[in-house]
């Protein structure tokens, strides 16, 4: 291949990281932000319905008492908001969304009866038939692993707190075994609410990778 060739793609691709690492990170953070911010002022200004949901709600949540599970819903998703403007603890506030949004998928977006996975792809869409409306919250949960595996980039002030404390922003990415056993342990806490054989599932692979990785380390 033509290396000039080679060495133009090279420095496209140089250039368009360095600035994914700035415009990206700010535009997710800003859009997540919006959406959050409007459905906590929503149930800020609104009435409690989470009571006619309860029995929905997955373990433990299902236990806690409506009006605290409102509040918490609440102040977690204008706080999280707040958060996420300012790229403040980014990868905190956005995993807590995350968690959020597959409690509320749980509870109020996913299909009653799963028997079919034609019932699941109806789910997809946005409708009133009856088979859930997890479309959007889907991609809601998608638009935020960037921000919890990437954090949220260099227009942010966890970017100039690290570089306020000489820690490295951004150090050198790692997809070792402890690596994945984080990602099965950040994809398993959320899953075990929405499908709990599945989380678990995670879960205990997430262990076993870890448990392995320190066996193979010593």
């Amino acid at each position: 291949m033509n290396t000039s060739a080679i060495g133009t793609w090279q420095a496209l691709s140089a250039r368009l990281r360095g600035i994914g690492q700035i415009v990206p990170p700010l535009l997710l953070r800003l859009i997540m932000a919006w959406e959050y911010w409007q459905s906590g002022m929503e149930k800020y200004a609104g009435q409690n319905w989470f009571t006619d949901i309860k029995s929905r709600f997955p373990f433990p949540f299902n236990s806690i008492p409506t009006n605290i599970s409102w509040a918490v819903a609440t102040y977690f998703e204008l706080g999280g908001a707040i958060l996420l403007v300012f790229g403040m603890f980014t990868r905190f506030a956005a995993y807590s969304l995350l968690i959020l949004t597959f409690v509320a998928t749980a509870a109020v977006h996913w299909p009653t009866m799963l028997a079919m996975w034609s019932d699941l792809a109806k789910g997809y869409a946005i409708t009133n038939m009856g088979y859930g409306n997890f479309k959007l919250p889907l991609l809601f949960s998608v638009m935020l692993l960037p921000l919890i595996f990437q954090g949220a980039g260099k227009l942010s002030l966890d970017y100039l707190l690290c570089r306020a404390v000489k820690a490295d922003p951004m150090p050198q990415p790692e997809a070792g075994i402890f690596a994945w056993s984080l990602a099965l342990l950040a994809f398993g806490i959320p899953f075990a609410l929405l499908l709990p054989k599945f989380g678990i599932a995670l879960l205990l692979a997430a262990l076993a990778l870890f448990v392995f990785g320190r066996y193979a380390r010593a």
